[in-house]
């Protein structure tokens, strides 16, 4: 190898050096960045001269430098006081997208095209109610439409400043009073109710009551939609509930019966065996409830207080009344190879063809991951071990401009022979 080949071996041996510097550097610079993925340097040797070694195969005279992504490494995960954080254990990504141009409290942002995946889950609520995080990136998820069913589609998840309650499902209907007399005959009576179904749409039912042409104490309840849907109530003479379907029961137990239709079916409570508290006859004819009103077990109302996010992905709005209800669910984005990510700013990364498609999976399942709430995942820097590389480093790269100085004396000593 020539004194030239020489100097050119050590000019590579430089630079891929300083390329080594630069990984190095940016991984402690980003040490203490949420979600971010340390990087190594890979060095391989190259043939560049045509001179054979005395194998006949040819030298290599030059080494170049390539940085290798570890996008696949998983950081440790910290609590946090921020409780929209969120952060990933295993090989998932959340999906995020950037608006185009800048935004405003007053103007609905825009969105790119380009879909981003990051691991950075340090988000909050912006000014305009969308979860971001704190590279500036928007997260995405399928969000529950005016209907109350999950979107098949992912959009950036927005949560309005009042978000409203959606009445809970009933299951039970119940009924207190007095639905006719004691003395009375073939008398007739409706009570209705205001029952709510899984999605909170509001469906009013009703139940037919007919007491018996033989018995006053005997009277039928049917549902008024469907009058096969019914049950024989039985009352004491002190007009307290006897039975039900002719059962036994004891004083003190509860009399049931089953409703079934729309808006699903329920129970429907008539009270206690033994007891004037819920349905009752009136001893006076007239003393009795014309077309009375039942209850249900549904919650109606409350005051949206703020948002807390599940390990299952749920991003869920809580009440004053103590309940959460579902606004969106947050998926996770694996890849084949993750670390044929492009990398881009912000701790986001863009699939390429090394990497392959994205799959979008539900949380906990195909190797995504699981979410841990209140936390973040540290930089996978390690600060120690990179501190020794770079002092190894920093020596090869003094090794290298040695050879640069012993090379330049061999040239200035063969200059000198012909002077």
């Amino acid at each position: 190898m020539s004194i030239i080949n020489s100097l050119n071996t050590a000019v590579s041996g430089l630079n891929s050096q300083s390329h080594a510097f630069s990984d190095l550097s940016n991984n402690i610079a980003n040490s203490q960045t949420t979600g971010y993925k340390a990087a190594t340097t890979s060095f391989a040797d190259y043939v560049t001269s045509n001179d054979l070694a005395s194998d006949g195969e040819s030298l290599s005279d030059s080494v170049a430098a390539t940085t290798r992504q570890h996008t696949d490494n998983q950081g440790m995960v910290v609590s946090s006081t921020n409780t929209l954080a969120l952060a990933i254990s295993g090989n998932g990504f959340f999906n995020v997208v950037q608006p185009t141009g800048s935004t405003t409290s007053s103007t609905a942002p825009t969105f790119s095209s380009q879909q981003f995946y990051t691991r950075n889950g340090d988000f909050s609520q912006n000014n305009q109610g969308y979860l971001v995080n704190t590279s500036g990136y928007y997260l995405e998820g399928y969000q529950v439409g005016s209907e109350g069913a999950l979107s098949s589609t992912l959009s950036p998840i927005k949560i309005s400043d009042s978000v409203a309650f959606q009445p809970t499902k009933s299951t039970t209907v119940s009924l207190s009073a007095a639905i006719g007399s004691t003395s009375g005959a073939e008398g007739t009576n409706t009570s209705t109710a205001t029952a709510y179904d899984s999605k909170g749409n509001a469906q009013e039912v009703s139940l037919n009551w007919n007491q018996s042409s033989t018995d006053p104490l005997v009277w039928t309840v049917s549902n008024s939609a469907d009058s096969s849907n019914s049950a024989t109530v039985k009352f004491n003479s002190d007009g307290s509930l006897a039975s039900v379907n002719g059962a036994s029961q004891s004083t003190g137990s509860a009399a049931t019966f089953s409703y079934t239709g729309l808006p699903q079916d329920m129970t429907v409570n008539l009270g206690t065996i033994g007891s004037t508290s819920g349905v009752s006859l009136a001893t006076d004819s007239s003393n009795y409830s014309t077309n009375p009103t039942m209850t249900t077990d549904s919650v109606t109302s409350g005051t949206f207080t703020g948002l807390s996010m599940q390990s299952d992905g749920s991003v869920m709005a809580t009440f004053d009344n103590g309940l959460s209800q579902l606004l969106a669910k947050i998926p996770l984005s694996t890849f084949a190879d993750p670390n044929g990510l492009s990398a881009q700013n912000g701790q986001a990364y863009t699939a390429t063809a090394s990497s392959g498609a994205p799959t979008v999976n539900a949380v906990n399942t195909n190797g995504a991951g699981t979410l841990s709430t209140s936390s973040t995942e540290s930089s996978t820097t390690d600060l120690t071990s990179d501190l020794t590389k770079l002092i190894v480093a920093q020596q090869a790269y003094g090794a290298n401009t040695k050879i640069v100085t012993t090379a330049n004396q061999l040239l200035q000593t063969t200059l000198a022979m012909i002077q």
